[in-house]
């Protein structure tokens, strides 16, 4: 079974941080992403890019209207992503709470979702 891990976190929570408190939390990230990868587990990992570059489409009219930012109204964004190939959900537990926004990033407001897939690949 796959899985979709959707990383969050809270940009006003995160903004507060003291810069040195910042970059102290990110250099432990990769360590940990490779930790993830090393499970041989994980078909796909990436970072979001930053909130500012983001575009939303919508259809309007018959014609599509692309906007600024991210589409959700909420106070958590996803800022990252990971797919993984599990052989039952506590193993995909098990992987996904490897990911630095499982272990790390409180004052952030970190947080993992873990989602099953059912997967389509274009070919």
């Amino acid at each position: 079974m796959k899985y979709l891990g959707l990383a969050y976190f809270t940009p006003e929570q995160f903004a507060a941080m003291a810069p040195d408190d910042v970059k102290q939390l990110v250099s432990q990230c990769p360590a940990l992403d490779e930790k993830m990868r090393a499970t041989g587990k994980v078909l796909v990992s990436a970072s979001l890019g930053d909130l500012e570059t983001w575009r939303t489409l919508r259809p309007r009219s018959g014609k599509t209207n692309v906007s600024d930012g991210p589409y959700t109204e909420s106070k958590e964004v996803v800022g990252g992503l990971f797919i993984i190939e599990a052989d039952s959900r506590d193993e995909a537990l098990r992987i996904a709470s490897m990911h630095p926004a499982a272990m790390l990033g409180e004052e952030g407001g970190w947080v993992v979702e873990l989602i099953p897939l059912d997967f389509y690949l274009a070919r």
